[in-house]
C-alpha cells in the first residue's frame, strides 16, 4: 500500500530546486501578461463601443427626422380637416394655437424638473 511518502519526497525535491526570487518572477511575468491581455480587451471594447455609438446616434438622427415629418403631415392634415369647418385662416390659427399651448405645457414642465434638480443638488428642501 502507498501511503504517499513517495509524493512527498517528490514535492519537497522539486521544492529545493525552486526559489522563491524565480516564483515571483514568473507570477510577475504572469500578471504583466494579463494586464497587457486586459488593456487590449479594453481598447477594443471601447473601438467596438464608439463604432457602435456612431451608428447609434446616426439611426436615431434618421429616427428623429421621420418623426418630425410625420408630425408635420398631421399638422397639415389637421388643417385640411379643419378647412371646412373654420375655413382655412381658422384652421390655421387653431392648429398653430394647439401647438403653442402644448409647446408652452412641455416648457413648464421642464422647467419644473429643472428646478427641483437644481434644488436638490444645491440641497435645498425639495417639496
Amino acid at each position: 500500500m502507498n501511503d504517499g511518502g513517495d509524493h512527498i519526497s517528490e514535492t519537497l525535491a522539486e521544492a529545493d530546486e525552486r526559489s522563491l526570487e524565480n516564483d515571483l518572477r514568473e507570477l510577475a511575468g504572469h500578471a504583466r501578461d494579463y494586464a497587457l491581455s486586459e488593456l487590449a480587451f479594453q481598447k477594443t471594447r471601447a473601438a467596438y463601443a464608439g463604432k457602435s455609438a456612431l451608428w447609434i446616434a446616426i439611426w436615431l438622427g434618421a429616427a428623429l427626422v421621420f418623426v418630425f415629418f410625420a408630425l408635420m403631415a398631421l399638422v397639415f392634415g389637421a388643417v385640411l380637416v379643419l378647412t371646412p369647418l373654420i375655413t382655412a385662416l381658422g384652421a390655421t390659427a387653431a392648429v398653430t394655437g394647439l401647438l403653442l399651448v402644448l409647446a408652452a405645457f412641455s416648457g413648464w414642465s421642464a422647467l419644473r424638473r429643472w428646478r427641483k434638480v437644481t434644488a436638490l443638488l444645491s440641497g435645498e428642501d425639495v417639496s
